[in-house]
């Protein structure tokens, strides 16, 4: 019925296109002989002359409202007298053949994927690209093909067999844990160079970037797995090229707060207790005070014939023995150090005992002066 319907608009259009090239033609040709018939002499020939420019000036008005007509009312009419009839016919269903592919774990289902023409566009305005950072680590010299297409992202935890995403959302809560970028793919040549970049904030926090090992079309993913501390709260974004042309970009948010990281375990030095060698006492020696012998003066003999009385030297007090101090200084006694700072082997710096001087007293002499008593003279 598909090619009755294009018959019948076609035959329609075709009459309302004659209809206006006979109205335009009817009308020019009908004023053109009026002109001529007014110069003819004979009468005869300008009456039939001009009934003739007449006839073709009425044609073309009556062709007027045919054309409308045609173009408004032709088709509803004809299909009038000839309705579509309700007929299915066999129209060839699409399906997808597998092709040559490197991963035999790929298989394509009979079903039609929908891949969009038009992909998601990012938020920024200006075109994704490729860092110098990662096109520097490009390996491939295949050419891309620039009409390969992919579709938007999904993003899920987990893919089941048929690497189809496992409940697919775009926010996800702490702990995110292994988190995959699922997409369907088509045209693409064996080979050329693609790459993933991980997008938090504007930041670079993840990318690969590799030849392509998957067939010309079917179903892949790109996936990241770190630790659980590095999912850091934000949104994200992961754009996919091939070569250096952008091709597809999906966003997802992470909300909560990322684990703490575990501390690695690091082997604890065992504190070896070393035991300080103990100083040995040094006899402190004691010093003898020596008394020095104190001279007795003699009294010398008076030149008197009686000797005056001589007062008897004074007694000198005899020097005490000061006993020397004590040393009250306690031994040390041995120490353990609990310590897990490692010394090859301890310093020991005995400390010297200070031996304290104490001065003798001094012993003083005292002279006695004898007094010299005159002799009485002889009075006659």
């Amino acid at each position: 019925m598909e090619n009755l319907n294009l018959d019948i608009h076609t035959a329609v259009r075709a009459a309302l296109a004659l209809a206006v090239i006979f109205t335009v033609y009817s009308l020019w040709s009908g004023i053109r002989t009026l002109r001529k018939a007014s110069g003819l002499k004979f009468f005869r020939t300008r009456r039939d002359r001009m009934v003739a420019g007449w006839r073709l000036i009425l044609l073309a008005l009556a062709l007027i409202p045919v054309a409308f007509f045609l173009n408004s009312y032709a088709e509803p009419v004809i299909y009038s007298f000839f309705p579509p009839t309700a007929t299915l016919t066999h129209t060839p269903t699409i399906t997808l053949t597998p092709t040559q592919s490197l991963t035999p774990t790929i298989t394509l289902t009979p079903t039609i994927t929908d891949t969009p023409s038009i992909t998601d566009t990012p938020t920024p305005t200006a075109t994704p690209r490729v860092p110098l950072a990662v096109e520097v680590l490009f390996v491939s010299t295949v050419t891309p093909n620039p009409n390969a297409v992919f579709s938007r992202l999904q993003f899920a935890t987990a893919l089941d067999e048929k690497l189809q995403p496992v409940e697919p959302k775009t926010v996800f809560q702490n702990p995110v844990g292994h988190l995959y970028a699922q997409f369907t793919y088509d045209g693409m040549i064996v080979k050329t160079q693609w790459t993933a970049l991980w997008y938090r904030g504007g930041e670079l926090v993840h990318y690969e970037t590799k030849p392509w090992d998957g067939g010309t079309g079917g179903v892949g993913y790109t996936d990241w797995n770190p630790e659980p501390h590095l999912w850091l709260p934000g949104e994200y974004e992961v754009q996919i090229f091939v070569g250096l042309d952008w091709k597809v970009s999906g966003v997802f948010t992470v909300e909560g707060d990322a684990p703490t990281p575990q501390p690695s375990r690091t082997p604890t030095p065992t504190a070896t207790a070393t035991r300080t060698a103990t100083p040995t006492r040094t006899a402190t020696p004691t010093r003898t005070n020596t008394p020095t012998r104190t001279a007795t003066p003699t009294p010398g003999p008076s030149p008197t014939r009686q000797p005056s009385n001589t007062p008897a030297p004074t007694a000198t007090r005899q020097p005490t023995n000061t006993p020397l101090p004590t040393n009250t200084r306690p031994a040390p006694a041995a120490t353990f150090t609990p310590t897990v700072t490692f010394t090859r082997a301890p310093t020991y710096t005995p400390a010297a005992p200070t031996v304290t001087n104490t001065k003798a007293p001094t012993h003083t002499v005292t002279p006695v002066t004898p007094t010299l008593t005159r002799q009485p003279s002889n009075t006659p």
